[in-house]
């Protein structure tokens, strides 16, 4: 009958290999916790900077809405300004027109 066999006759893995491969696992463990947390933190940053372009949207927007009625009411104060010019305009014409009719009767009177 066979015996079996005794465990010095077994392969046993020297310890010096699995002091080594227990580091190793507990270094890939202390690695990917690392890595996980470095993409959390990435993440964090991330959102971070979203809300912050996000703040910086809604100020453009704002500032932009009120440079646009700023706009809007120089263009209104410029078209009031250029009716007022023609007016006067308008007024010159006919006070010089007035004057030179004025002229004209005179000469027409000396004649």
């Amino acid at each position: 009958m066979a015996s079996s066999p005794s465990p010095s006759e077994n392969q046993l893995i020297p310890r010096s290999e699995v002091d080594s491969q227990l580091s190793s696992l507990v270094f890939a463990g202390i690695r990917s916790e690392f890595i996980l947390f470095t993409i959390a933190d990435l993440s964090q940053q991330v959102q971070t900077a979203m809300e912050n372009m996000l703040k910086m949207i809604n100020e453009i927007d704002e500032n932009s809405t009120g440079i646009m009625e700023d706009i809007e009411n120089c263009k209104n104060n410029a078209l009031e300004r250029k009716r007022t010019l023609e007016e006067q305009k308008e007024s010159f014409q006919k006070a010089a027109f007035s004057v030179l009719d004025m002229l004209n009767n005179k000469d027409i009177g000396y004649n």
